[in-house]
C-alpha cells in the first residue's frame, strides 16, 4: 500500500508520497514513489504512482526510456504539447504495461492494478492534475475536486474535506498535507516515512522545491505531537452526550 495526495491551489501544484513499500506484515522496504520530467522554460511534469511496484516501475521505466532520446523515441513524455495529452499517455503506457503482465488479460481486480497521479503545466496551460485509472481513462482536478489521492485514503481524507483552502499559501498546504499522511500512517503499518515533497509555483518551470521529510524532521515533529494535542483539547471542549 502507499499514500499519494496532488493537489492544486491558487498558487500552484503540491504533491507528496510517502516510500514504504511492503508483501507482507514483517517485510517493508522504501521505494521512491514520485518522479519528476522537466524541460526549462517549457514543461513540468510530476508522476506518483500506487499499486503493484513491479507494474509502475515498469510504466516509469518505459517513460524514461522514451524520453531520453526524443529523436528517437517516440510517444515522449516530453514531446506532448498539453498536460491532456501526457495524461492520455501515461493511461496508454499504464494499460499496456499491465496487460503485459496479466496472462489472461486485464480485469478490475487484477493483481498487476496500480493508480497514477500525474500534473504538472505544459507552456502557457494551467497547471494540473491528473486521475489515472488502471484501465488507462483519467479525470482531471477541478475547482469542486482540488486534489487527488490514490493508495491508502480513507484516514487522511477527512482534513483535507474540512480544511482545505484554495487561496492557502505553499506553507499551509505542506502543514495539511502533513497531518494527512501522519493520521494515515497512525492508521496503517503499510504507509511511512520517509514522505517525498514537490512544490510547483504557476509558471516557473522550476523543480528545484523539492524535498525527502525524514523521521526526524523537526518540523514534522511538531505538527504531529501538535496536531495529537490540538486534537485532545478539542475533544475536552465538546459537549458531553447523556441519555
Amino acid at each position: 500500500m502507499t499514500y499519494c495526495i496532488g493537489m492544486r491551489i491558487d498558487r500552484g501544484l503540491v504533491f507528496m508520497s510517502d516510500t514504504r513499500t511492503s508483501a507482507g506484515v514483517d517485510n517493508f522496504a522504501t521505494s521512491k514513489k514520485m518522479f519528476t520530467w522537466c524541460t526549462p522554460g517549457e514543461r513540468v511534469v510530476t508522476i506518483m504512482t500506487a499499486g503493484n511496484l513491479a507494474t509502475t516501475q515498469a510504466m516509469i521505466s518505459l517513460l524514461e526510456e522514451r524520453s531520453k532520446s526524443q529523436e528517437e523515441r517516440d510517444p515522449s513524455i516530453l514531446r506532448q504539447s498539453t498536460m491532456f495529452q501526457v495524461a492520455r499517455l501515461v493511461g496508454s503506457t499504464l494499460k499496456e504495461v499491465i496487460a503485459d503482465s496479466s496472462p489472461n488479460g486485464q480485469t478490475s481486480d487484477d493483481q498487476f492494478s496500480a493508480s497514477v497521479i500525474v500534473g504538472g503545466q505544459i507552456g502557457e496551460g494551467r497547471p494540473t492534475v491528473y486521475l489515472v485509472y488502471p484501465q488507462g481513462n483519467f479525470i482531471e482536478i477541478t475547482d469542486d475536486t482540488p486534489f487527488f489521492q490514490i493508495g491508502e485514503t480513507k484516514y487522511g481524507k477527512p482534513i483535507l474535506v474540512r480544511t482545505y483552502d484554495k487561496e492557502m499559501s505553499f506553507e499551509e498546504a505542506i502543514k495539511l498535507l502533513l497531518v494527512s499522511f501522519d493520521s494515515t500512517v497512525k492508521s496503517n503499518l503499510s504507509v511511512g516515512l520517509p514522505f517525498d515533497l514537490m512544490v510547483y509555483e504557476t509558471d516557473s518551470f522550476d523543480t528545484s522545491r523539492q524535498k525527502r521529510i525524514e523521521q526526524d524532521d523537526p518540523v514534522y515533529q511538531s505538527i504531529s505531537t501538535g496536531w495529537g494535542d490540538a486534537l485532545r483539547d478539542a475533544f475536552q471542549l465538546l459537549p458531553s452526550y447523556s441519555v
